[in-house]
């Protein structure tokens, strides 16, 4: 099962994405989370390539469960590649929130975390006439390892469309650090959050399975492909199935000639 990408073009089609969809929605800014992951340093990168330097505000929002790695990383792409980087540390936000009830889960907290980030971005974007470039992935996105409203709540996703080995890929051809393109995925919600730890599944084998839902491959072929059980493959469709409300508008019901969001859709941007 091939995943590979043309990196080149990729990039190519990426940074004219970025630099049409911004000045179609009549601004020449972007403001981003950058994490000190490969994800975001990519879409940074295709940032400042399509809109320049000046006009890609990248914002560094750790607290203390922030790895120590993610900082060093941080600092090495924006020293490494000139980015303009603010660091705002969430923490004090997150306990403010915490304080309305003393015995929070930890999965309530890990979602108050990215949804304080989405709230100090759209501040900056205001405070700049920016709007906000997300940076998620599609494996992500497609089985909803994202907190819908935080990290899911932004006004366009440029590697939305590339799987995360995709990314990979894109980000040892924009010569980002190795360490930072090697070292497991996290988002830093708790003390020894890892990605894959949490999906049960590396991303190799995630980008397959869900390649291989996507050709819609019959569940033997994936499993061959892949190299996974027939219960693998059920438990990645019913992820995606399940997180489908975070993927698309609240549902409306249908009342009149034309709805919004069902048969009322926004105008395409065009370009």
């Amino acid at each position: 099962m091939d995943l590979s990408i043309d990196p080149q073009e990729t990039k190519a089609i990426l940074t004219s994405f970025i630099k049409t969809y911004v000045e179609n929605a009549g601004n020449n800014s972007v403001v981003l989370g950058l994490s000190g992951g490969v994800d975001s340093a990519v879409v940074a990168l295709l940032c400042k390539e399509a809109l320049g330097a000046k006009n890609v505000q990248c914002v560094f929002m750790p607290d203390e469960t922030t790895p120590p790695t993610d900082t060093k990383h941080e600092q090495l792409l924006v020293k490494t590649f000139h980015l303009h980087c603010t660091e705002i540390n969430i923490a004090p936000f997150v306990h403010s929130f915490q304080a309305l009830h003393q015995r929070l889960r930890r999965m309530t907290i890990a979602n108050i975390k990215p949804r304080v980030r989405m709230i100090l971005l759209y501040e900056i974007a205001n405070e700049t006439g920016s709007i906000i470039c997300g940076t998620s992935n599609k494996s992500e996105m497609l089985v909803g390892y994202f907190t819908k409203y935080g990290d899911g709540g932004v006004d366009f996703q440029p590697i939305g469309d590339l799987y995360k080995t995709q990314v990979c890929q894109l980000a040892h051809f924009l010569k980002i650090p190795k360490p930072i393109i090697t070292k497991p995925p996290t988002a830093g919600l708790w003390l020894g959050q890892t990605d894959e730890k949490e999906l049960k599944m590396n991303y190799s084998t995630l980008d397959k399975i869900l390649y291989g839902l996507e050709l819609k491959l019959k569940d033997v072929e994936i499993q061959r492909e892949a190299g996974v059980t027939q219960t693998q493959v059920e438990r990645i469709r019913t992820m995606r199935v399940k997180s489908q409300h975070k993927r698309r508008t609240p549902m409306i019901p249908k009342l009149g000639i034309r709805t919004p969001g069902i048969d009322w859709r926004s105008p395409v941007q065009e370009g």
